[in-house]
């Protein structure tokens, strides 16, 4: 595990090994083969979501590598290497931070890391959130608190699914010390004053 500061809020990624058998075409025979696997394995495996590891951010290196197997009438060899790669899977209780990517009539999407998570109106604050497409924004129907886009929001991930094809994540707002970032500074205020 590696904990990596990211433009908003730390974030934890892991570092894992992991096996792969890629095949590298015949025009490619005369090329340092560690270079070829390690470019293959970038194109085959990053942006990738396996369910153990969560999200490959990135193919740091190549490692062991077998000798090259043939399959009749294939004209490249298939190798068996091992990989380390970088990857984040978020975890339920994660305190994350991250801006708003887009606001809807029953949430916002806030970026954390590499996925989008949700933020529903119920999970905002002790409020009722409505949102106004003509200002695109969520308010507060009795705080009136405002959300908008580009806001930067701490939130408590309560929810993780991860998929083949997604990583669904939804986070709550609703404890002291997350929310919007200016909403948290007048709590510690008056929370500070109060003393």
């Amino acid at each position: 595990m590696i904990i990596l500061k990211e433009l908003r809020g730390y974030y934890i990624y892991y570092v894992s090994t992991i096996q792969s058998t890629l095949r590298v075409p015949p025009g490619r025979f005369d090329e340092d083969l560690k270079v070829i696997l390690l470019e293959l394995a970038r194109d085959s495996l990053e942006e990738r979501i396996f369910e153990n590891l969560g999200f490959i951010v990135a193919v740091l290196d190549a490692g062991d590598i077998t000798t090259g197997r043939l399959i009749p009438g294939d004209g490249g060899a298939f190798y068996d290497s091992t990989f380390t790669v970088l990857s984040y899977l978020p975890e339920r209780g994660e305190v994350i931070e991250g801006a708003i990517i887009e606001l809807i009539d029953f949430g916002a999407f806030v970026r954390v890391s590499t996925v989008d998570a949700l933020c529903h109106v119920s999970q905002m604050a002790n409020d009722f959130f409505s949102y106004n497409s003509g200002q695109d924004v969520l308010i507060g129907k009795q705080s009136n608190l405002t959300l908008r886009r580009d806001d930067v929001v701490r939130g408590r991930i309560v929810v993780v699914s991860v998929q083949r094809n997604a990583i669904r994540v939804g986070i709550t707002m609703r404890q002291a010390g997350l929310g919007k970032l200016d909403w948290i500074e007048e709590w510690k205020q008056g929370f500070e004053g109060g003393n």
